[in-house]
């Protein structure tokens, strides 16, 4: 069956049924009494263009109808839509063009739809804007373009107002902002040009003349909790009816005039800037500042700064506390002195709690923060006290913590957790290599008198210590305690050889501590004329150690031992606690009743000095065991002594305390000594590597490398590069002075 022939549709007639149709449309919109459309009229209008479309040329009209959905677009907005705006205001203008675009954008949606013929060939094969586009654009160049300088003023007002505090229409604001947005078609170019820009120039301005307003009028804290306050809206602002894509560029407006413009004067307000705040212990204040100006670049560097002059100052201050109050205390007993001493070391570590608390919850562990915290403890923890150095004091202050009846009175956990801030401390402290020698030679105190509290303590700082210093660094004190634990099993092999061996009785009870030399401090051994007594026990043990090993050779060291010697006086025998050299010269007045001072320095073979202090000890301090003539205070190398049987005392075994030698010069020699080796190694070892290098280079090396332990003085370097030069270690270049060269 042939098909019926289609009659042709003539343009005019046509476009006059399409133009119906629109009409119909516009009045929809419009909101004039108008039936919807039914899927009749929806499916005629579309019929019509499809047949306008596919008529056999010259009545094929794509680009005529092309043209008129154009027109129909641009002569809806020029009658209805702009005079419509035109006579509105403010928001009132706002609201009417919001309700334009979303007519504008159905009745794109509709058309399009009813053209729809010419989007799927037509414009596909002449590459012409789409009928969406084609839509869009009508309003943008005749709407958008004439209006949207008007609206970005009006909009701007309206954040304005709501900044200060204003009820506003969120909403519309929404609204409008999203037409800048949907306007570019996929492109940000109108939001971020016609908008955006504006209003962070106005954000800007607005917030500079809060902020020299607020600067002179509020307090420190006042005004940082205001600058919180309004990035916290800004951020809302964003979140309510700005794009998203503004958040970052308005907070950072904000900040730059709150913050950025006045971090100086803010930070150093007379009354309540970052120095009052921290002596105030503001916690909260000093979070906010961090929160504040870690937005800002470079925001926290002065915030740090004054943390750290801050610190410095206080830790000075205590130093200083500590100097007067040892000089006032100067007149007292010495014991004073000490305990002067000790509330110091306690303040500077309940000084780094604080500090550190503020570290980790104010500043949120920042780098920074720790840097200055570091920077601040080094510069006044290197300073002394009363002629102890913190080196010295921390030593001390461990032994006072670590003997049995040290000043602290301190449960196990209060002890481990007391060690471990004081190993922190020893990290700012230059000089680790003294803390390290004074701090051996107190062990050593406390390992050989049995003054030691508790074997887990020790073992527990010497552990902390290796954490924080390297092996190296605990290495010979670590040997000390297990050369005692030896000492003590080689005791009982002594007892067991002394009861497997009858002749071998030496006469009194002995106990003996054998050490390995290179652990332990160095101390001098005289040849004390032992008393006869004495010499036997020496002889026997002697004879025991050399069935152990052939190959090593004793010393006795007698002025860290110890005897208990019974004094028959004339009231009561009295157990006299005391040290070997002061055993012997007690034993001398079994045989003799009177003797002069050179006559016991004589028999007992000892210096002025060890002499001097033994028998002050025994005839001018709390016990006179000794009746001196004359009778002084002090002992004079003419002195004559004799045995006191009339001295008596209420107990039954007395200690007689020997003053320790103040060790303190002796140990910096040491230092000193092992400096000079530490150094030379140190130099050997970079040339050795190097093989030539300037003088320079060397020194900077040198100073690296021993940095861990001390600060190596240039000086010292130098004149130990001179010393290595003369001892064929190193040479100097012929022509320039100032280089060296490894000898191998």
């Amino acid at each position: 069956m042939a098909m019926s022939q289609r009659s042709t549709i003539d343009f005019n007639q046509g476009w006059q049924f399409m133009q119906n149709g629109i009409t119909k449309l516009k009045n929809i919109l419009e909101g004039t009494p108008e039936t919807q459309f039914s899927s009749e009229e929806h499916i005629m209008l579309y019929t019509t263009i499809y047949n306008m479309c596919t008529q056999k040329p010259p009545h094929d009209y794509s680009q005529q109808l092309y043209d008129k959905y154009k027109e129909s677009f641009q002569e809806y907005i020029t009658s209805t839509v702009l005079p419509s705006l035109k006579e509105k205001h403010d928001e009132f203008m706002l609201r009417e063009l919001v309700k334009r675009w979303q007519n504008h954008k159905v009745m794109v949606r509709w058309l399009s739809r009813f053209f729809c013929y010419l989007d799927r060939y037509f414009i596909a094969r002449r590459s012409l804007p789409a009928l969406q586009e084609v839509g869009l654009t009508c309003f943008r160049n005749l709407v958008y373009q004439d209006a949207n300088g008007q609206v970005r003023d009006a909009v701007i007002s309206l954040i304005d107002q709501e900044r200060e505090g204003e009820q506003i229409d969120r909403a519309l604001l929404k609204n409008v902002l999203d037409i800048f947005v949907e306007i570019g078609m996929g492109l940000m170019d109108c939001y971020e040009n016609d908008f955006e820009d504006a209003m962070l120039r106005d954000t800007a301005a607005y917030y500079s003349r809060k902020a020299s307003n607020w600067i002179v009028d509020d307090s420190c804290p006042d005004y940082m909790m205001k600058a919180e306050s309004c990035l916290k809206r800004e951020k809302e602002r964003v979140s309510h009816y700005l794009h998203s894509s503004s958040e970052t560029k308005l907070l950072e407006k904000v900040q730059h005039e709150l913050l950025f413009v006045y971090a100086t004067q803010l930070l150093e307000k007379e009354h309540s800037g970052c120095h009052a705040l921290l002596r105030d212990d503001k916690v909260d204040d000093l979070s906010r500042m961090y929160r504040l100006f870690s937005k800002i670049p470079r925001g926290l560097d002065p915030v740090a700064n004054i943390f750290k002059q801050h610190v410095t100052a206080e830790g000075t201050a205590l130093v200083k506390q500590a100097e007067d109050a040892v000089s006032s205390k100067k007149v007292d007993k010495k014991d004073v002195i000490g305990l002067q001493e000790q509330i110091f070391v306690r303040k500077v570590i309940e000084l780094h709690d604080k500090f550190m608390a503020y570290v980790n919850d104010c500043f949120l562990n920042h780098t920074l923060f720790h840097k200055a915290l570091k920077d601040a403890f080094e510069v006044f923890c290197n300073k002394g006290v009363a002629g102890s150095s913190s080196a010295e004091l921390l030593a001390t202050f461990c032994d006072n913590i670590l003997k049995k009846g040290g000043s602290e009175k301190l449960s196990d956990e209060a002890i481990e957790e007391t060690l471990e801030k004081v190993v922190k401390l020893l990290a700012y402290i230059s000089d680790k290599d003294l803390f390290a020698e004074f701090y051996r030679k107190k062990l050593a105190r406390r390992l050989l008198f049995d003054k030691s509290a508790n074997d887990d303590h020790e073992r527990s700082i010497l552990t902390k210590l290796k954490q924080q210093c390297g092996g190296q660094f605990t290495s010979k004190m670590e040997g000390m305690v297990t050369d005692l634990t030896l000492a003590r099993e080689n005791q009982t092999h002594f007892e067991e050889y002394l009861a497997h061996n009858s002749n071998a009785s030496p006469g009194i009870d002995l106990t003996v501590t054998v050490l390995t030399t290179g652990f332990w401090p160095s101390y001098k051994s005289f040849d004390l004329n032992l008393p006869s007594e004495m010499v036997k026990c020496v002889e026997v043990f002697r004879e025991f150690y050399q069935t152990k090993t052939k190959h090593r050779k004793l010393t006795w060291i007698y002025s860290l031992g110890t005897c208990n010697i019974n004094g028959k006086f004339e009231s009561k025998a009295i157990e006299l606690v005391v040290t070997t050299y002061q055993a012997a010269a007690l034993l001398l007045f079994n045989a003799s009743d009177k003797l002069s001072y050179h006559e016991i320095m004589a028999q007992l073979n000892l210096s002025d000095e060890d002499v001097v202090r033994l028998l002050h000890s025994l005839s001018c301090a709390k016990y006179k065991i000794l009746n001196k003539e004359p009778s002084t205070k002090t002992i004079s190398p003419t002195d004559v002594f004799e045995f006191n049987g009339k001295f008596t005392d209420k107990m039954r075994r007395i200690k007689i305390p020997l003053p320790p030698v103040d060790e303190k010069k002796k140990v910096i020699e040491d230092v000193d000594k092992d400096r000079r080796y530490a150094i030379d190694a140190s130099i050997v070892r970079i040339m050795k590597s190097r093989k030539v290098l300037g003088y320079q280079q060397l020194v900077m090396e040198c100073v690296e490398q021993l940095g861990r332990m001390f600060k190596p003085d240039v000086k010292a370097i130098k004149k130990r590069i001179e010393d290595l030069i003369t001892r064929d270690y190193l040479e100097r270049d012929k022509d320039n002075p100032n280089l060296f060269k490894y000898l191998a």
